[in-house]
């Protein structure tokens, strides 16, 4: 009488082929592909708002003026006192205001992709601190988006969810 043979991986939630634990998603394939795709937009807007906010900062804090677009000519460095009644657009608060709002959606984008993907938290501290530090959000994009990448090929077998 011969003995069954046992499988090495029985119990272990290691699938046989690959060795390695099975990756469980919040979503399918698709479901991360399209929050990966609203973050990567989203990073790069926050990005390059956040540069504008820097420049405006130094106009206002460096210079004492306000950044106007109108009243007069195209784009002009006024100061304070003299851009609330010099007509046109205060791009100096536009700016703000935009990138305030941007960064709200930003962190709406941050969260359907870490609870999609299921990681720790600090992960998600991680991404959120992007759109506040300028030039960050760029580099941790272009990590998150190469992680995700990775985590995807390397299991194939969490695609189908229902």
């Amino acid at each position: 009488m011969t003995e069954p043979a046992l499988d090495p991986t029985a119990g272990t939630g290691r699938t046989p082929a690959a060795g390695r634990p099975k990756r469980r998603f919040g979503g399918t394939h698709a479901q991360i592909r399209s929050a990966l795709t609203f973050y990567k937009v989203l990073a790069y807007a926050t990005g390059v708002m956040l540069l504008l906010v820097v420049v405006e900062m130094v106009a206002k804090y460096g210079y004492g003026t306000e950044i106007v677009a109108g009243g007069g000519a195209p784009l002009q460095f006024l100061p304070e006192t003299v851009a609330a009644t010099a007509g046109g657009l205060n791009l100096s608060t536009t700016v703000l205001i935009v990138h305030g709002w941007l960064y709200v959606v930003y962190l709406i984008a941050d969260f359907r992709l870490w609870q999609i993907m299921r990681w720790p938290f600090g992960r998600f501290v991680l991404i959120a601190l992007g759109g506040v530090v300028p030039l960050l959000s760029f580099v941790v994009e272009k990590r998150i988006h190469r992680q995700v990448e990775e985590d995807l090929a390397a299991h194939p077998e969490a695609a189908p969810r229902y």
